[in-house]
């Protein structure tokens, strides 16, 4: 057996689809396109996916990636344009490649985040920004196992950029993400609404996840 990694896009109105949704999708689409897939053994057999640190629903992703196990030598550009045949237009397959690293290695990921709000305009909009970034300390309410719980993300905003340009405002930032800290980027927008009393909408693409040492995942 063979392990691979397909690497794809989730945008448009595909970057609705819910996490189980899209497992079935790609499940479908492996199904439909005869790729040699290993199936799990046992009562009720199924195709081997996994899908590394998940998007969360409504974000695009320009580096997602699932991970099969191929029983059978199969062209690489052959899976990729089997399964785009097979698959909504919102999911496009990009790359196949070899698996390097394991999913538990994931420690961040970079978003890309267009701020809107229609209440001020795009430089009042980047000022409060920078005034939040100043602060000390961002405290938010974030939701745990335990229940909701008041956290500081400020510790975590030390790889931020803010842009202004003609298509709005743009926050880049690298957070935490994965099995030991994971920070949303949306914590982010709840405290630039509890902050400064306005109604900020975020439209987050995730660009790239990383190691603990970042180096970008394979």
């Amino acid at each position: 057996m063979k392990n691979v990694r397909i690497w794809f896009k989730k945008d448009d109105e595909c970057r609705f689809i819910s996490h189980l949704d899209l497992n079935r999708c790609m499940l479908r689409a492996l199904h439909k396109s005869g790729i040699p897939i290993w199936h799990t053994e046992g009562f009720n057999t199924h195709p081997y996916a996994t899908f590394p640190l998940p998007l969360s629903l409504g974000f695009r992703g320009e580096k997602e990636c699932m991970h099969v196990r191929l029983t059978e030598e199969y062209d690489f550009d052959d899976i990729k344009n089997n399964l785009n045949k097979c698959l909504p237009l919102g999911i496009r397959v990009y790359d196949v490649t070899e698996v390097e690293m394991k999913a538990r290695d994931i420690s961040f990921a970079q978003f890309k985040i267009k701020m809107s709000c229609d209440e001020i305009s795009n430089d009042t909009l980047l000022k409060y920004a920078e005034e939040l970034f100043d602060k000390d300390e961002i405290l938010v309410d974030k939701k745990t196992k335990k229940g909701i719980k008041e956290i500081d993300i400020k510790p975590y905003l030390d790889r931020v950029k803010l842009e202004r340009n003609i298509g709005g405002v743009y926050l880049f930032v690298v957070l935490p993400a994965g099995s030991v800290t994971n920070i949303n980027p949306l914590l982010i927008q709840k405290a630039m609404n509890k902050y400064f009393d306005i109604d900020v909408f975020f439209d987050v693409t995730k660009t790239d996840m990383f190691d603990k040492n970042l180096k970008s995942f394979k």
